[in-house]
């Protein structure tokens, strides 16, 4: 049950972290009413971490990256791109072979988001698009219509969905991103491949269950320190969901990579899991060798 080395780790959520990074959480703040995520927190989601990396000042911040990922033998990361993500541009150009990209798109701008997913394919093969339902303003539950032309874009590019599901960690409403939400998404677009994100809590034995019924559901361990993995997901990746369960960081935005490894070997994986989890998963599921 030991965590294998020298495995190439494929990390499906990371950023380029700079001087910028306050920018990232800009999009939230029409829907944070509470004054000390407005003004006191340098993350909304500041009181659930203890320890935001404190990344070192640089010059190069994707040759920091790049260094960062070596120190932890990760092969491969996805960073989300946007036209205002210059550094991840930059580190797609100059990193191609180290680094893949997502979308994190807005529902609410109708076609016009679709014409751009088909864009950023295009320009830059991006290979999943990605949800944040209740930070949205307005919000858009995952089975509300306005969804529904983004999935049949990501059915027919082929490209996996990959929503934020649980309790968010900003503070507000949830119930655009309850689990159960999934269920008539994957009845409808069966071929949709679907990758949950940032831990499905407190709905986790629901997430897994969906993921019994539902062939193209999955599950990443994104936002979550290992310590802190959903006992019933390590349990299903133990048992039935080798295949299902996918690894995940959070680095800068909450958590460092230091903390992550060091956690890391102490999650009790079987050992036909790791190899799965750290890797081969995310290679079949966003046909990362194509």
């Amino acid at each position: 049950m030991a965590m294998p080395g020298n495995i190439g780790v494929i990390d499906l959520m990371m950023n380029i972290p700079g001087e910028d990074q306050s920018a990232w959480y800009e999009f939230m703040k029409p829907m944070l009413m509470d004054e000390e995520s407005r003004q006191m927190f340098k993350m909304p989601v500041q009181y659930m971490f203890k320890d935001i990396p404190d990344n070192a000042q640089s010059d190069d911040y994707i040759a920091y990256t790049i260094a960062q990922m070596d120190k932890h033998g990760i092969e491969r990361a996805m960073l989300n791109i946007n036209d205002d993500r210059s550094s991840t541009a930059e580190a797609l150009k100059r990193y191609p072979e180290r680094f893949f990209a997502s979308y994190e798109c807005n529902p609410n701008r109708g076609m016009d988001e679709v014409r751009k997913i088909e864009r950023l394919h295009r320009d830059y093969n991006i290979k999943a698009v990605t949800g944040f339902a209740s930070g949205l303003c307005p919000q858009v539950p995952y089975n509300e219509n306005k969804w529904y032309p983004i999935y049949a874009k990501l059915v027919e590019l082929d490209i996996p969905f990959c929503p934020c599901v649980g309790v968010p960690g900003p503070r507000f409403p949830m119930a655009p991103q309850k689990v159960e939400l999934l269920d008539e998404v994957c009845w409808f677009f069966p071929e949709l491949k679907i990758v949950m994100r940032h831990g499905a809590e407190p709905w986790e034995k629901l997430a897994w269950k969906l993921m019994l019924k539902y062939p193209n559901l999955y599950y990443m361990t994104s936002a979550f320190a290992p310590k802190h993995y959903p006992e019933e997901i390590v349990k299903f990746a133990n048992s039935r969901g080798a295949d299902k369960i996918l690894y995940a960081g959070y680095f800068p935005m909450g958590l460092s990579l230091d903390r992550i490894f060091k956690d890391m070997p102490n999650v009790p994986f079987k050992d036909h899991v790791w190899p799965k989890f750290l890797r081969e998963n995310a290679i079949n599921v966003f046909k990362l060798d194509n």
